[in-house]
């Protein structure tokens, strides 16, 4: 475990060394923001009217929040490192370390995903203070089970794209599958919240990953009640214990393959 907090550490100081590349991700993640808050604006005539059980201000709590998390998982250059890695035969470099390849690729996302958090989360609230003017009410104990839901959505996102790049054993490029990834996170999960798709969709979409990745957190922020934390809880640990089961079965069989045909 120390050398994964290492790993973690070493990555976190080196986003901090480049902090300011952040600050163009601010302006695209104000005008995002500024867009889907006067489309609500548009979709909602009266602010305390319910639109599929959320008021306007909660939409757009939601949509702040989820974007805050589309903006930390960064999955592009991560799919892009590790399937990089399995191509040009780094993979194997590390396989003779004294650790795990997942764990490494896992610790070193998730140091750089920190400072984007801190730096996000302070952006998102400033914004929504401005727009809105108020925050949605929590106690100290229910900000720190939104901020875990949080931490276990990245860490399943982050697994996701882990075992969809570890397929560039198999194919000669994974990016078109995490691309196809990454627009249904983007689409199903990060702009509207399950409620809005029709009934039959909406019980799809809470078996996959969109419910514990974008749904989930938000959703506690926006409408907290201890019953929905405790079921997106588990099943995000659920999810966590079944997506690093499979990255490394996939992992493994990869390995074998590269040791079989001389890799």
């Amino acid at each position: 475990m120390k050398k994964y907090l290492y790993i973690f550490r070493a990555e976190m100081m080196s986003a901090l060394q480049y902090f300011s590349n952040l600050f163009s991700g601010f302006i695209g993640y104000f005008i995002i923001i500024f867009i889907l808050l006067n489309l609500w604006n548009y979709i909602y005539d009266d602010p305390t009217e319910l639109i599929n059980g959320y008021t306007k201000t909660q939409m757009i709590w939601y949509v702040i929040i989820t974007e805050i998390l589309w903006k930390i998982f960064n999955g592009r250059k991560f799919c892009r490192q590790i399937c990089n890695d399995v191509k040009g035969g780094n993979i194997a470099y590390n396989m003779n370390k004294p650790y795990s390849y997942i764990g490494y690729v896992l610790s070193s996302h998730l140091g750089e995903g920190l400072v984007k958090t801190v730096a996000y989360v302070a952006v998102g609230m400033i914004l929504g203070k401005i727009f809105l003017g108020t925050f949605p009410s929590h106690s100290v104990s229910s900000l720190m089970i939104v901020f875990l839901s949080g931490l276990l959505a990245v860490i399943i996102d982050a697994l996701c794209i882990i075992f969809i790049s570890l397929i560039s054993f198999y194919i000669e490029d994974a990016h078109p599958l995490y691309w196809l990834y990454s627009k249904m996170i983007l689409i199903l999960g990060t702009m509207f919240p399950v409620e809005f798709f029709p009934t039959a969709l909406q019980g799809i979409i809470a078996m996959t990953p969109i419910y514990v990745i974008c749904y989930g957190p938000a959703k506690l922020f926006v409408d907290f009640s201890m019953d929905s934390a405790i079921h997106i809880i588990i099943f995000q640990i659920l999810y966590v214990l079944v997506a690093y089961a499979l990255c490394l079965a996939l992992y493994r069989k990869g390995v074998r393959k590269l040791n079989v045909n001389g890799g």
